[in-house]
């Protein structure tokens, strides 16, 4: 954020808080080993610090006002907020289709003891049915949801709370749907799925660490519903 000589916020002709992007070579900066998470341990999403390094205004930019942007076109109407959290939903669909996957997979040939098959099992079969279904039509409302909305967005200005609402809805929704959909199948595996190095081991820990990031919290939920009972929240991004 920037702030005025007196400390106060500057405020920009939206009259929100100023935020601007400062770019500097990554040799200015600090990384800080602090990314030791149960899962999603690949993406190394580390802090830095850095200590008074000069950025000049040349590579200081806001992607707050849409008419200074370099490139035109609907997908950059879409807020950042709402690009962050369809890229988060992508992933819990790939993770969840991952398990559900091997758990078909699996329930093919495993038999727990004095049992037959888990394929032949009509309790796993009902609750495959439905983590199919939930996970596909999932996919199918934000699929068609990004479509709807990038067919009428404007080349510039940025969407409209009532679609920002609607893109944060079709994504929480698919985040937690997906996290449901690998809960059943690391669950429905039993202790095949407790190994290190098993197919479901690290997409459990992956799922679990990334349904805890702020774009699947359940309170967007609350955020939504404001939007459409008609008394949106000051800030919606």
């Amino acid at each position: 954020h920037v702030l005025e000589a007196d400390g106060a916020l500057r405020l920009n002709r939206f009259g929100r808080p100023t935020v601007r992007t400062l770019l500097f070579p990554a040799s200015d900066a600090t990384l800080l080993d602090t990314w030791r998470t149960i899962g999603l341990r690949g993406t190394a999403s580390d802090s830095y610090s850095v200590d008074d390094v000069f950025v000049s205004e040349a590579f200081s930019t806001t992607r707050e006002d849409p008419t200074l942007r370099n490139e035109r076109g609907p997908l950059y109407a879409f807020t950042m907020q709402c690009l962050y959290a369809t890229g988060v939903a992508a992933v819990a669909f790939g993770i969840a289709r991952a398990m559900l996957s091997e758990f078909i997979t699996l329930a093919s040939r495993k038999a727990p003891r004095g049992l037959a098959r888990l394929a032949d099992n009509a309790v796993v079969q009902a609750e495959v049915a439905r983590a199919e279904a939930r996970l596909g039509s999932a996919r199918a409302y934000l699929i068609e949801t990004l479509t709807t909305i990038y067919a009428h967005a404007d080349d510039v200005a940025p969407i409209e709370v009532a679609d920002r609402a609607c893109v944060r809805l079709a994504c929480t929704n698919a985040i937690q749907g997906a996290a449901e959909v690998a809960d059943f199948a690391y669950k429905a595996a039993g202790v095949d799925a407790i190994f290190p190095g098993s197919p479901f081991e690290r997409r459990f820990r992956d799922m679990h660490t990334l349904s805890q990031q702020i774009q699947a919290r359940g309170a967007h939920f609350e955020s939504v519903g404001q939007v459409l009972l008609g008394v949106p929240p000051e800030v919606f991004l």
